[in-house]
């Protein structure tokens, strides 16, 4: 299965987006490359550098590996499809968001001979103010990793 993304920072939405997809089987995450990450962000803010997100992904991402006791793996994405249109996967892990990206996928997949990704949404994770917990609102300030409310005296 694969799952891809910028993941900056990686906060509590990406890792039900990890722990769903390593708990049907091993998993291969398609981290963007530098190149890419501004291409594929909805937002224009800085990007951490990919070594440094290839880092602490792979430090959220170990943990949950074990749990479960999946093989992971991490590959630098270059191009928007990523490694999804590789043929040895079968499932792609989406947010509700990126769902139409997996169609696209899905397409370029057909045309290439190769059978359709299973698509499977994962629902977003609630911050405690009830939105949705994102990178942006991390980086904002808004909140935290894990979704609670930043202090006003930081």
């Amino acid at each position: 299965m694969a799952l891809g993304g910028t993941f900056d920072p990686v906060h509590d939405g990406h890792l039900a987006l990890i722990e769903q997809a390593l708990a049907m089987g091993q998993l291969t995450v398609g981290l963007t490359s530098d190149g890419l990450a501004p291409e594929t962000r909805l937002v224009d803010r800085p990007i951490t550098p990919y070594e440094e997100r290839h880092r602490q992904l792979s430090e959220a991402i170990a943990p949950i590996a074990r749990c479960f006791e999946r093989p992971y793996s991490i590959e630098r994405l270059t191009e928007p499809t990523g490694i999804a249109t590789a043929p040895q996967f079968d499932v792609l892990i989406v947010s509700p968001e990126t769902r139409s990206g997996g169609e696209r996928i899905n397409a370029l997949r057909a045309a290439a001979g190769d059978s359709a990704l299973q698509i499977r949404v994962i629902d977003h994770v609630k911050a405690i103010d009830g939105e949705r917990i994102s990178s942006t609102r991390v980086v904002a300030g808004e909140i935290d990793a894990h979704g609670n409310r930043r202090s006003a005296t930081r």
